[in-house]
């Protein structure tokens, strides 16, 4: 009679062990935040001058970047540059030579608060920065947009 006793509470005892590591498991899966790379939270602002054919971008505040990380892309009405510019470089076709700011290779360090960086379209870029024209710029480190902005050429 004492084996029979045994039977149901050893019996109890596994079904509380194997509920309480199920339930563990679902607790942990679901309360486990997503685990994504940092992005930094950094605000910036741009022009445009159809002037120069420039684009101007400046580093207004929050975490510093490298310039190495970056990705630049530039859209003139809705249409994509036809050569992007390499950030940081200092000849780049599509582009005049010796960009400044953090888009400069011979700029060291992280590009921070305050700074800003101008790039210089070839006349063998195209679409050209014209007055009035729509531009966009998009800025991503690892593939996360950091930031879209859109102006208008002056």
């Amino acid at each position: 009679m004492a084996q029979r006793a045994i039977s149901p509470v050893v019996g109890t005892v596994l079904l509380v062990a194997i509920t309480i590591v199920l339930a563990g498991t679902v607790g942990a899966v679901v309360f486990t935040p997503d685990v994504e790379p940092s992005i930094p939270a950094t605000r910036f602002s741009a022009t445009a001058d159809a002037s120069a054919d420039s684009i101007t971008l400046t580093h207004e505040g929050g975490q510093a970047l490298d310039p190495d990380t970056l990705d630049v892309r530039i859209t003139v009405d809705g249409r994509s540059l036809d050569h992007q510019p390499p950030i940081p470089f200092f000849a780049a076709t599509g582009f005049e030579s010796g960009p400044t700011g953090p888009f400069n290779s011979a700029t060291r360090g992280n590009w921070t608060a305050g700074e800003t960086g101008v790039l210089e379209l070839a006349t063998s870029n195209a679409p050209l920065v014209s007055d009035g024209a729509s531009v966009e710029i998009t800025v991503r480190r690892d593939g996360h947009v950091l930031t879209e902005l859109e102006v208008i050429a002056e």
